[in-house]
């Protein structure tokens, strides 16, 4: 194959856009390196460089502005064989500026090319983060009170291992490319352009300042202080040293359940009470009598003060929504996870079944309601009483009996949990028979 180019798409640049250069020199590269369409996959995102993609024969994926450094590490991890090769243009990089850090840091075999016009060149001519403080463009002076940035000490500071900058005239180009796509690590390859349709227009020397270079040093090749494993190679490495992940956990139906319509539970506790925990218990312990089940959670940021909220759905029957506004059983441990829902208690129904913690006060109802003292009457510590009510709740609703919720236990807990646990639920169980609701 003589080339890469597609013949039913021509140059579509304005008249003198050094873009045009750059992908005739991205072409003689790929022909220099004999690669075969189907080798090569050319990743754009928007603007002007966006049209890259349609000008060869080659795998292609157009995505949105400052991105497609993501879909090209996204490609060359799932097909590490390709040549992927990422365009952008200084929109792009300022876009997407933490993907190229990251980037940079990683060091997956990536090429990215940078066409860097100075400009918005497709939206209207509204400088970049790479354009001159003494230009003119269209955003009038606003590129004034910014520091233009540096693509290519960017990428070396950020941990690039191979960089290099270009003018778009130079017949070095090709080569620059090649040897850009043949190292192995994250290349980034910047071609400092011009746009005719907008910069140039108020810049008339910017064609006298590219070819002088005065504010950006041409240089390229291998960053020596950042040259190290290619981060996919590496990364396949440890993955295959990693012990194998054990298989999700089978529930077998070996328990009979008790209801035979849906049943909402809400936890109502507070950070600290493994209320995440005593929801999945109880989801286990529905599972093994053949009931569906679902789980939500509510908890702030703060994982280790506020609220912890968990919402189970119990049904025989496939469960289409997993909303919880009238609970069946209200389990109130903690005066956070009340609060958070107070709302709940003015509209629960009059069958509702609520089992509280004594020293947790809740809103005047007229539900069922089950106090316990879990430290004074049972000797059951804050963090024990999600698994307390789950064990009070087995006593005491047909939703849970003592066979489920033994079952959930051995299957969501291990060694010293599993074994408080156990001793929790005893203690529970002793209590009402001793103290019969």
């Amino acid at each position: 194959m003589k080339t890469l180019l597609n013949d039913r798409r021509p140059l579509v640049y304005c008249p003198g856009c050094d873009h045009a250069n750059v992908v005739q020199a991205l072409n003689r590269a790929l022909m220099q390196l004999k690669l075969s369409g189907n080798q090569v996959v050319i990743v754009t995102d928007i603007g002007c460089s966006g049209l890259f993609d349609t000008f060869y024969n080659t795998h292609a994926l157009h995505g949105l502005h400052g991105r497609s450094l993501t879909y090209a590490t996204g490609l060359k991890l799932a097909r590490p064989e390709l040549t992927v090769i990422a365009v952008m243009g200084d929109g792009g990089m300022g876009i997407g500026g933490a993907h190229v850090i990251a980037s940079c840091r990683r060091n997956l075999d990536i090429n990215l090319l940078v066409l860097n016009n100075f400009n918005y060149g497709m939206t209207g001519g509204q400088c970049s983060v790479s354009t001159p403080q003494q230009a003119t463009t269209s955003s009038g002076f606003l590129n004034q009170l910014e520091q233009p940035l540096d693509f290519c000490k960017l990428a070396e500071t950020a941990g690039a291992s191979w960089v290099g900058r270009f003018l778009p005239e130079e017949k070095e180009l090709a080569a620059g490319i090649s040897e850009a796509v043949c190292h192995h690590g994250f290349s980034v390859l910047e071609v400092e352009t011009v746009c005719t349709g907008r910069y140039a227009r108020g810049n008339p020397r910017a064609l006298r300042e590219k070819k002088e270079h005065e504010h950006n040093p041409l240089f390229s090749g291998v960053v020596s202080r950042n040259e190290r494993l290619e981060y996919g190679d590496e990364y396949r490495r440890l993955a295959a040293e990693q012990p194998a992940k054990e298989p999700f956990t089978e529930i077998a139906v070996e328990q009979t359940a008790a209801i035979d319509a849906r049943c909402e539970i809400m936890l109502l506790g507070a950070a600290g009470q493994r209320m995440n925990t005593a929801g999945e218990i109880l989801c286990f312990a529905a599972m093994a009598a053949g009931l569906q089940v679902t789980r939500k959670s509510d908890y702030p940021i703060t994982v280790l003060r506020g609220h912890s909220v968990c919402e189970v759905v119990c049904s025989p029957q496939p469960i289409r929504y997993t909303g919880i506004a009238r609970p069946d059983v209200i389990l109130a441990l903690a005066p956070e996870g009340v609060e958070r829902k107070r709302s709940v208690f003015e509209s629960v129904k009059s069958d509702c079944l609520i089992i509280k913690a004594a020293d947790v006060e809740i809103p005047p109802s007229q539900c069922r309601i089950i106090e316990i003292d879990f430290q004074q009457q049972c000797g059951i510590t804050f963090i024990n009483r999600g698994v307390a009510a789950l064990a009070v709740l087995s006593c005491v609703h047909p939703v849970l009996n003592a066979n489920m919720f033994r079952s959930g236990l051995f299957y969501r807990l291990k060694s010293r949990q599993l074994e408080m646990a156990l001793v929790t639920a005893e203690r529970i169980s002793s209590w009402f028979k001793e103290n019969p609701p």
